[in-house]
């Protein structure tokens, strides 16, 4: 797992060179997420879950989860880390620096 900043995330965004994974509940996904995110919730079946959205594990993936305080993210990124997955990216700051920032959101259902 590599940590990377709301710059090295929104290069990858421009190059569509990388899934968007917000690994928090539902609720908090649909009131606003990071363009072209998928939900994939930490709890429940994340294991089963985080392979049907990202099937390949060679490809990058960038996990996020509210801010620097939230743990989910690193937690979801050790578990790909633990399943194969080679190139998995903590966007650390998460959604609320994205935000802040006044970077472009989505929310709703993706």
């Amino acid at each position: 797992m590599t940590d990377i900043d709301r710059d090295q995330v929104q290069r990858m965004l421009d190059e569509h060179v990388a899934t968007v994974v917000e690994v928090l509940g539902k609720d908090q996904y649909e009131d606003f997420h990071l363009p072209g995110a998928v939900n994939v919730p930490l709890a429940g079946d994340f294991t089963e879950a985080i392979q049907a959205a990202v099937p390949d594990k060679h490809e990058p993936v960038i996990v996020y989860c509210w801010d620097k305080d939230c743990d989910a993210s690193p937690k979801a990124a050790k578990r790909m880390e633990q399943l194969g997955y080679d190139r998995v990216y903590d966007y650390v700051a998460g959604k609320a620096d994205w935000r802040a920032a006044g970077k472009p959101v989505e929310s709703g259902t993706a």
